[in-house]
């Protein structure tokens, strides 16, 4: 049973910087895309990174404008979000998400249970 675990947010000023983590089991995260979507109440479910499973490729949502670089370290099965110069339009809950990619598709077939992200400003 594939699991993912998000840990790593919290409150943080405008223009601060956080790193989250997705610490999985039950797969090697070289075997799956892996991702990173927010959520808030208005915007509803926003996709905010991916990073390929053989970890050539990363791609970003258009607002991320180069403030937040995704991650992987294949020894510890983690996936990572750091977050730099962060606005509070970045307030969300943050999830992480797992899946097979068929090309430029990836079917996200697993999540995290969210972590809250708060920037006040």
């Amino acid at each position: 049973q594939v699991q993912l675990v998000d840990t790593g947010g919290g409150l943080v000023q405008a223009g601060g910087s956080l790193r989250l983590s997705c610490a999985v089991s039950g797969r090697a995260i070289s075997t799956y895309d892996m991702g990173w979507f927010r959520r808030t109440p208005g915007k509803g479910r926003e996709f905010v990174a991916r990073i390929s499973g053989s970890g050539g490729r990363m791609h970003y949502g258009d607002f991320v404008k180069g403030r937040f670089t995704i991650s992987r370290d294949i020894a510890v099965n983690t996936v990572y979000l750091q977050m730099n110069g962060l606005k509070p339009d970045d307030t969300a809950v943050y999830m992480c998400a797992a899946g097979p990619s068929s090309g430029t598709v990836t079917s996200w077939t697993h999540w995290g249970q969210g972590t809250q992200v708060t920037v006040s400003s």
